[in-house]
């Protein structure tokens, strides 16, 4: 493996040394996002175990956990792709989830509305940056078009026939911008807090998937898969 896949990156306030248990608070909690996994996968069997797009995600929050762990142990960069690149794929998957199962979209108009979706996020950093430069959030900014299509998506459910998502989507948006403000106070508190608050993070992270698998599975077993059907 390239040396540049093994540059140590020390991003939060937990880290003192390269080892691999330098971060005990951060790595342990990933496991409630297997928790998490583990209580949606029991739903989606009560459920019919037949929804195969929530099985996916459920997949997916396991990798999130497993891929996190492996981010506060190794913490390098190879490490950090392991992290990020399944909480990307669980937001896109979700968003398209969405927009066919609650919004009953076509899949051309999900596919175009998730398109434009990732085109926000891509670009979001450099419009945050050209109106509050300097203003990091401890690396936090990248999540905030993940709670705002939340709060959208909430939100449309709300105004259609999908109240009862669009009300798990807006309790998971709540959950969520909690969770971004310890991630983003990370750093600020090491003096009080050695331990920091990014332990948090994971576990506040962990319950909004339980709360949006919870919903995706529960949607389908009232309405039939939606999302297979045009």
């Amino acid at each position: 493996m390239p040396g540049s896949w093994l540059t140590p990156i020390d991003s939060y306030c937990e880290r003192l040394g390269p080892g691999f248990w330098a971060e005990p608070l951060n790595a342990a909690t990933n496991a409630a996002f297997i928790a998490a996994a583990f209580y949606a996968f029991l739903l989606w069997r009560r459920a019919g175990a037949r929804d195969w797009p929530s099985l996916w995600l459920i997949a997916v929050t396991f990798v999130v956990g497993t891929g996190s762990f492996l981010f506060h142990t190794f913490a390098n960069r190879w490490s950090l792709l392991a992290d990020v690149l399944p909480i990307a794929v669980f937001i896109y998957s979700y968003f398209l989830l969405a927009m066919r199962r609650y919004l009953s979209l076509g899949w051309a108009a999900a596919t175009a509305a998730t398109g434009l979706f990732l085109l926000f996020n891509l670009s979001f950093d450099r419009l945050w940056f050209s109106v509050l430069p300097g203003v990091t959030l401890n690396g936090s900014v990248g999540y905030i078009p993940a709670a705002l299509a939340l709060l959208a998506v909430g939100v449309a459910c709300r105004l259609s026939q999908a109240k009862a998502a669009g009300l798990a989507l807006l309790v998971a948006a709540g959950v969520f911008a909690l969770s971004l403000y310890v991630r983003s106070i990370d750093e600020a508190v090491c003096a009080a807090m050695p331990a920091g608050t990014h332990f948090l993070w994971h576990m506040l992270n962990a319950l909004v998937l339980g709360i949006l698998m919870r919903a995706a599975i529960v949607h389908s077993s009232r309405k039939g898969p939606v999302f297979v059907q045009d």
